[in-house]
């Protein structure tokens, strides 16, 4: 696991990456179990500035929650570098620098505990001089919240 960097103006906040262990059980289910890997710096916030509802009333309710940011480092590579695929990839425990949790549940299994998000969109920004300069990662909220973290 390598040590998270210092914060500063462009990434003000950290958060904690998971990747999974993946078994196959004998029926064919996969299971997968949650590890973490590394600490990161990141700035994330809301999508734009109109205000929607994030709970949706339906025959069953709904919660979206998107976060749209960035990293300075690839997601997608662990810190023993092997590759995931962005669908095998938790983020949680967004906090700013002084360790205040941002975005928490509020009921359910986590109540109380960070929200987990998953990445929806990854991209990787690259500058005049042809290097990537950070990546712009989309996070979705987690339909499951289940803590098996």
């Amino acid at each position: 696991m390598s040590n998270c960097e210092d914060t500063d103006f462009m990434y003000p906040m950290m958060a904690d990456v998971y990747y999974p262990i993946v078994e196959q059980g004998a029926y064919g289910n996969l299971k997968k179990q949650w590890v973490f890997d590394r600490k990161i710096i990141c700035n994330f916030g809301a999508i734009g500035t109109k205000i929607l509802e994030e709970v949706k009333p339906n025959m069953t309710l709904t919660q979206e929650s998107l976060l749209l940011g960035r990293t300075k480092n690839d997601l997608r590579v662990s810190s023993n570098k092997s590759h995931q695929s962005i669908n095998n990839i938790i983020v949680t425990n967004i906090r700013t620098k002084e360790q205040d949790n941002i975005y928490l549940e509020t009921s359910g299994p986590r109540v109380g505990k960070s929200t987990l998000y998953e990445i929806a969109t990854h991209q990787p920004i690259v500058g005049a001089f042809g290097s990537s300069e950070y990546y712009k990662v989309l996070l979705r909220r987690s339909e499951n919240q289940a803590d098996d973290l």
